[in-house]
């Protein structure tokens, strides 16, 4: 279904805050931008900035509810798929997505910037929390028969193993972003994927 003028409008207007923000947070700094000099240089008033993120770290972690995809391609397979091979194919459907939007080309200066600032690292935490929380429910819904601590245990080796590959995305990214570069890092970032994913299958 076709979206309405003003759900555009409202799309176009959140798109511009997200790309001023990230792009003010890696150059400066995560705690050295403010909301107030972001609003200034989308152009939009502060309560603006406040009505499409509550928060400044959402602003940086700006992919709203991506932590909550996990959880929805659990409850979404089918019945007869291995959890592990739902989860590897929805997390190697996330990369190639930012791949193909061009949000891996400034990785490096992504995980730079997270780790500098303290509030986006408890935040990070949090997104990791509730990702694990979501997900275990959706195992146990999936299957009743799971035991609750089996549920988690899985659950918290997937976020550990997202880190894992965020880790090495920020090692294997080009410092500059040229295709072939690009193509190289992925088909890398995809192998590493694949050893992982084939360690958490043998743990279940």
């Amino acid at each position: 279904m076709e979206i309405g003028r003003r759900e555009r409008k409202k799309q176009q207007t959140r798109q511009v805050i997200s790309d001023v923000a990230t792009r003010l947070f890696l150059e400066r700094g995560f705690d050295a931008v403010t909301v107030a000099e972001v609003a200034k240089a989308a152009d939009v008033a502060v309560q603006t900035v406040f009505n499409h993120f509550p928060t400044k770290e959402d602003l940086f972690f700006d992919e709203t509810g991506w932590w909550l995809g996990p959880a929805e391609a659990i409850r979404n397979a089918p019945p007869e798929q291995n959890p592990i091979d739902t989860l590897e194919q929805q997390y190697l459907a996330v990369v190639r997505g930012r791949l193909a939007n061009g949000h891996l080309e400034t990785w490096r200066e992504f995980s730079r910037t997270m780790a500098e600032s303290q509030a986006l690292l408890a935040r990070r935490r949090q997104i990791a929390e509730e990702m694990e929380r979501t997900l275990a429910a959706a195992l146990q819904e999936r299957d009743p028969e799971m035991e609750p601590l089996t549920a988690r245990l899985v659950a918290a080796q997937f976020a550990a193993a997202q880190k894992v590959l965020e880790d090495e995305l920020a090692r294997i990214m080009p410092a500059e972003a040229r295709p072939e570069q690009l193509t190289a890092a992925n088909a890398e970032l995809e192998r590493a994927t694949g050893k992982v994913f084939a360690a958490l299958r043998r743990a279940w």
